[in-house]
């Protein structure tokens, strides 16, 4: 059945079926692009010569590849593998000959990879090898496999650079998910130099040096509500602002010849392109469908811009820019789908008054007009520190598809609108951000639109958070509900998250210590009995983040007194799923929940 307006078969599987490009690099000879994508159901290397135009398949394993980089001056490539979503990252490398090596053979840990060395003989990763709750950093060398531990340090450290000179390291230090610091870490001495001292919170990212090393580009929100574009000197640490605008700035790129960056502009979710030529001092936009912007990357002829776009009605490929005209054109189509093509539906963002009058940002999908008021489907992003962007979403076209409205709203806490909005939701504030669904709905009631007796709302981790808490402090306004790898319980989550994660969480959160009854009061673990709407809970047994026991615990209350719950476990997942057959699976059931529930009666 369809939504309430006629009949209709559930295939989601076109949706489900659609191939994307997650990343790519650029071959230093430029003659080849590298890029991951799920095209044989799990996310491979695949390689596109610019003479074939038809890619080749260039890794063979039978877990998901995380990442790529290209080694300096080489055609090796770096990659990363976990095991079936556990997280613990080891890294490979991928000889040009097709050979692949194991660098990090340490299941246990996880090995983040932070950049090689100008010669191309060493890399430098940070793991969590010493002590499961700290990240330390190492180099490593490609030839011998020789692996060094070079800084310790109590806490959360990682390699964004190797300095151009192959002396010293760019180190960001996590103090929280949004509180970094900077420093320059000599392998010859040993010693730390921090250069970003400053008052209050400030995230740091997207770093290029000069030719000579003295100078720093990057992306910062330093002082300031929003990213930026900056420069550190950093023989005196004099920090300049280049470019600021009331959105975030993101996915800085340099070229080889050091006298242009590219970066993009997150407008409201929406992505905008931008070339600067620091010569001229000039900056120029280019055009591109609605979409974000990622993975942005100069040619090695530095003559195009390459980048992956992601937009509703154009899932993930690669694009490129031309300098000389701003013309930007799809160079891959893995994600072609026709049946599809004309399917697809843009949002239209939208914003609404919340119980304070703050105004809630929000992308409204409408479903192809039929006369009658459509079910709705709230969807609510993880995170919380992010946001719900213009993308194509396998399930949320499907539902368009089946004639129910979707709307995801970035409630407070999301990223992109600034600091102060970001931790609108803090420790406890928490349960302000579940009022902004609450009056989203009373919103959505008001335009007429929706049928007000058929509303399902839909999220993962953090939105997994949100929903148990929505239908169970809210329960009569719920027809149904999905959680997707939520926590049930803000005081188990941090008794049961991975280590290394447990500090960073509670910056957010709050402590067990000074915070626990407060959880206790809101969790939706304690409100479990107030629940009236059929829950469906999916959860990948492999998860570090949100333990599967978050799942485990509200099911089994639910079960207890006989609640209509479906829960899928699967076993070779962890916080994403990765898997197409697991994504086919639980997207179909996802549906047929749905249509069950919200469909005609």
């Amino acid at each position: 059945m369809n939504g309430g307006n006629g009949m209709k078969e559930i295939t989601i599987d076109p949706y489900i079926h659609v191939r994307m490009v997650k990343s790519f690099e650029y071959d230093p000879s430029g003659k080849k692009i590298s890029f991951i994508s799920d095209f044989t159901g799990v996310p491979q290397v695949w390689e596109l010569d610019r003479e074939d135009r038809w890619p080749a398949q260039t890794s063979f394993t039978m877990k998901g590849i995380t990442f790529i980089k290209y080694i300096a001056g080489t055609s090796d490539l770096i990659f990363g593998m976990d095991a079936d979503g556990d997280e613990k990252e080891q890294l490979y490398l991928l000889k040009e000959n097709g050979d692949k090596i194991g660098l990090t053979n340490s299941p246990n840990h996880l090995h983040l990879f932070g950049d090689s060395s100008p010669d191309g003989k060493w890399i430098a990763w940070s793991s969590n090898r010493r002590n499961q709750a700290y990240l330390d950093i190492y180099i490593q060398n490609l030839e011998t496999l020789e692996i060094r531990r070079v800084f310790t340090g109590d806490g959360t450290y990682m390699v964004e650079k190797w300095f151009p000179d192959g002396k010293s390291l760019l180190v960001k230090k996590a103090n929280s998910p949004l509180d970094h610091d900077l420093g320059v870490f000599s392998l010859s001495t040993g010693k730390m130099d921090w250069i970003t001292e400053h008052k209050g919170e400030a995230s740091y990212k997207e770093f290029h040096f000069n030719r000579e090393g003295d100078h720093l580009y990057l992306l910062t929100n330093q002082g300031s509500e929003f990213f930026g574009l900056a420069l550190i000197e950093l023989p005196t640490k004099q920090f300049t602002w280049l470019e600021r605008r009331e959105w975030d700035l993101e996915n800085l790129a340099m070229n080889k010849d050091k006298n242009k960056l590219a970066f993009s502009v997150n407008e409201g979710g929406i992505s905008k392109g931008y070339l600067v030529d620091l010569g001229r001092s000039k900056l120029y936009t280019w055009d591109t469908p609605m979409g974000v912007i990622y993975n942005l990357r100069f040619s090695p002829n530095q003559q195009k811009v390459g980048f992956v776009l992601n937009g509703p009605a154009h899932p993930p490929d690669i694009w490129e820019v031309e300098i000389n005209t701003l013309q930007a054109k799809r160079i891959t189509y893995i994600s072609r789908t026709p049946i599809l093509e004309e399917k697809l539906i843009e949002p239209e963002p939208i914003s609404f008054p919340s119980f304070d009058q703050l105004s809630i940002p929000a992308f409204y999908y409408k479903p192809n007009s039929t006369g009658k008021k459509s079910p709705v489907v709230v969807y609510i992003h993880g995170g919380p520190e992010s946001q719900s962007r213009a993308v194509y979403s396998p399930f949320l076209q499907y539902f368009l598809n089946q004639g129910y409205a979707v709307v995801a709203p970035n409630i407070r806490g999301s990223t992109g609108y600034g600091k102060t909005y970001t931790h609108l939701d803090d420790g406890r504030k928490r349960m302000d951000a579940v009022k902004d669904v609450i009056f989203l709905m009373e919103w959505l009631k008001k335009t007429g639109d929706i049928h007000p007796d058929k509303a399902a709302i839909v999220g993962g981790s953090y939105g997994g958070f949100i929903v148990l808490a929505a239908i169970s402090h809210y329960p009569e306004l719920w027809a149904a509900g999905i959680d997707i790898v939520g926590m049930s319980s803000i005081r188990t989550f941090l008794q049961t998250t991975s280590p290394w994660r447990k500090k960073l969480r509670e910056a957010e959160y709050g402590t067990i210590e000074k915070d626990g009854e407060f959880f206790d009061q809101i969790d939706p673990l304690n409100h479990a009995d107030k629940i009236t709407a059929p829950l469906m809970v999916i959860h990948g047994v492999n998860d570090p983040r949100v333990s599967i026991k978050e799942s485990d615990q509200i099911v089994s209350k639910l079960k207890k007194r006989n609640h209509p719950v479906r829960y899928i476990r699967i076993e070779e997942e962890g916080h994403t799923m990765t898997k197409l057959k697991n994504k086919i699976n639980s997207y179909t059931e996802m549906a047929q929940f749905l249509e069950k529930y919200l469909g005609e009666s």
